[in-house]
């Protein structure tokens, strides 16, 4: 999926190896990409959880970043 922001026309690619990249880096990640809300949830979660949702999020992590870069008005547009 490729995201186009409609203001500056800048893109932002989102893969499948969101996933990975969760996995690898966790809550670091979502901060990465600006998904401030799922960058809090997780340091909670990972506390309460003791680590153990890093486990299950990741799995989440494409369609989390994709869903964030909709609600900020981004277009979704064809890959070239």
């Amino acid at each position: 999926m490729v995201f186009k922001n409609p203001s500056n026309g800048y893109q932002e690619k989102v893969t499948g190896f969101a996933f990975l990249w969760a996995l690898i880096f966790g809550v670091l990640y979502f901060a990465y990409k600006g998904v401030w809300r799922h960058f809090v949830i997780g340091v909670i979660l990972n506390f309460v959880t003791l680590g153990t949702v890093w486990l299950i999020y990741p799995f989440f992590a494409k369609t989390i970043v994709a869903n964030q870069y909709r609600k900020n008005g981004w277009i979704e547009v064809e890959e070239e």
